[in-house]
């Protein structure tokens, strides 16, 4: 197995699917910084739309070489991987709520675009792989901390989507000797984050008025920082140990929404009125209740451990929303 070093980042070649999301974005943005070559794979649209992409400056955005395609077709994701050194798979449909509606077209979407990213790899033979999982696959803790030995248990059509990428992806490594890691974050939260996921919500909604609409706000999760997570992935990427293994990246303190609402409206100075929203529910069986990582795995193997606590995270998230609202009241109709 090939070994790399932050300092060999200058030299390799890196591909990114996914990058034009919400932790793509930002790992692009910290490889390129590192002086590493990055390609990241887009899908295509006839505006070649670069997503959050879009919000790193002009000179990071000269750097990038980007290709677009479609990461369900094996000849386009083969020619991505040309000369590649290290690839890290974030694309995916990531949605819970649209996996609840739109099933099949999440689990082919993500099961096709792992299984030619691991085929055109052992075709190419590329040195490093990292295949993103999420904590979603553990459904509600059977027990605290989740370890990566602890059951998983699927409760959203998206999370058994990952569970059988997750697979593919083993089955690579067992059969084939496929140089690759999944990196399994658990909540991960931070600027660029769209309205799809709680803590902007909670924000932008507190931004404007003193009254929230949430769904449930006594589930507990890990929330990890944004930069954070990214470091974990870069790690991951460069190391030589890990293969593979699966791998939690998550902050070790879980914290419920409820709780998570008091720490944002004490940054912003508001007294919270919480309105609960029962289209804001998962169907019943569905709800995750409780997810709290260990994370001891990951600061065996890279050295990894979060450096931001909750409160320093909510107050960078914060200030990005507030700089950005316009964006965000657009979507307003979502909150």
């Amino acid at each position: 197995m090939i070994n790399f070093s932050m300092s060999d980042l200058k030299n390799k070649q890196v591909l990114i699917t996914g990058a034009g999301g919400f932790i793509g974005s930002h790992l692009t943005e910290q490889l390129i910084k590192s002086g590493a070559k990055v390609r990241v794979f887009l899908r295509y649209t006839s505006n070649k739309r670069i997503n959050l992409l879009s919000k790193l400056d002009n000179k990071l955005l000269s750097k990038i070489d980007f290709y677009f395609g479609d990461l369900k077709d094996y000849e386009s994701v083969k020619n991505s991987l040309d000369k590649v050194d290290i690839v890290y798979h974030l694309g995916a449909l990531i949605g819970v709520p649209y996996s609840f509606v739109h099933p099949q077209d999440v689990f082919i979407n993500n099961t096709q675009a792992t299984l030619n990213i691991l085929t055109a790899s052992k075709k190419l033979e590329i040195p490093r792989i990292i295949i993103t999982s999420t904590s979603e696959v553990y459904g509600t803790a059977q027990y605290i901390p989740i370890d990566e030995k602890h059951p998983l248990n699927p409760q959203s059509p998206y999370a058994a989507s990952k569970v059988a990428s997750d697979s593919v992806a083993l089955s690579f490594y067992y059969a084939y000797n496929l140089p690759l890691t999944i990196i399994r974050p658990f909540n991960t939260y931070g600027p660029r984050q769209s309205l799809r996921a709680v803590i902007p919500t909670i924000i932008s909604q507190l931004l404007i008025n003193n009254k929230i609409k949430l769904g449930r706000v006594d589930t507990k999760r890990d929330f990890t920082y944004v930069k954070d997570t990214v470091q974990g992935f870069v790690k991951a990427g460069i190391s030589s140990r890990g293969y593979g293994e699966v791998i939690n990246l998550g902050s070790e303190e879980n914290i419920s929404i409820k709780e998570i609402v008091k720490i944002v409206g004490e940054i912003l100075d508001k007294k919270v009125d919480i309105e609960t929203d029962k289209k804001r529910f998962r169907p019943g069986k569905s709800e995750v209740l409780n997810l709290l990582a260990s994370a001891a795995k990951a600061k065996e193997i890279f050295g990894w451990k979060p450096k931001y606590n909750i409160r320093e995270g909510l107050e960078q998230t914060i200030t990005y929303i507030r700089n950005n609202i316009n964006e965000y009241m657009s979507d307003y109709y979502h909150i």
